[in-house]
């Protein structure tokens, strides 16, 4: 079996009460030479407290660590050896971190001074830490699809294009916040709403018809069918210059085309 060794130190304290890096060290060779383990590389963190967490991107700021998961991630490893699961973490909400990245790679730990520890036994803890950083992930989503709201809601109300792609006829440069006429496209607009109001029985898939046979194309120079009509058609108002964003509706910053 491949492992590799983890081996950490926070205090002068903690190497003076027996959990140098050195003693760690050869506690960890010891063991895997006994259990006929393959030690491919210990990974270690110096003066580095078991529970620094970067709370706005959920993780753990220890190099050592992360050198070692971003390891797990290119090359097979069935453990982690460690000297005790304290040299990994001390609060449960690293833990679950450490866990979930662990389980991701089917990576398990082998602790020498906890020789039936696995992170795949429940522990009542974990699961309440789950629930809370799911909690946590989701309040955070949902606070930025609020404040993107937000902020379109009020360029909607300002007439302002509040964002995704730019509608067909039109088109939007990087960079800049309005959206301009393309030429081409707005041509085809301009000739199905001429159409339509010619042949007001004409169904979709004939005023299609029509627009491939008079030479038109889509964005991606491929023929109209009757779905890209009917979206060109449910955005009447739009092509008039009226902006709408949910129940927001207002005098579009944009040129009308027809």
């Amino acid at each position: 079996m491949n492992v590799v060794g983890y081996i950490r130190v926070s205090t002068q304290g903690q190497a003076r009460d027996g959990y140098s890096l050195k003693y760690q060290e050869e506690e960890i060779k010891a063991y895997c030479k006994e259990q006929g383990l393959n030690l491919i590389h210990i990974f270690r963190d110096e003066g580095i407290s078991g529970a620094k967490l970067n709370e706005e991107a959920l993780e753990i700021d220890r190099v050592g660590l992360q050198e070692m998961l971003a390891h797990l991630s290119s090359v097979q490893i069935d453990y982690v050896v460690v000297l005790n699961t304290s040299r990994l973490w001390r609060s449960d909400i690293v833990k679950v971190l450490i866990q979930r990245e662990l389980k991701k790679y089917g990576c398990d730990i082998k602790s020498i001074e906890q020789p039936f520890y696995s992170i795949h036994k429940k522990d009542p803890n974990d699961f309440l830490v789950n629930g809370l950083m799911e909690l946590l992930d989701q309040y955070q989503r949902l606070e930025i699809a609020l404040k993107l709201t937000k902020g379109r809601n009020k360029k909607a109300k300002e007439g302002g294009y509040a964002g995704g792609r730019a509608t067909f006829g039109y088109t939007k440069l990087k960079g800049e916040k309005e959206l301009k006429i393309h030429n081409e496209h707005a041509e085809v607009v301009k000739r199905l709403f001429e159409l339509k109001e010619l042949h007001k029985k004409w169904s979709l898939s004939r005023l299609a018809e029509a627009l491939n046979e008079e030479g038109y194309q889509t964005t991606q120079g491929k023929a109209f069918t009757k779905v890209q009509v009917k979206r060109i058609l449910d955005r009447e108002s739009f092509y008039q210059g009226i902006y709408t964003y949910g129940q927001i509706q207002a005098n579009g910053k944009h040129e009308a085309i027809i």
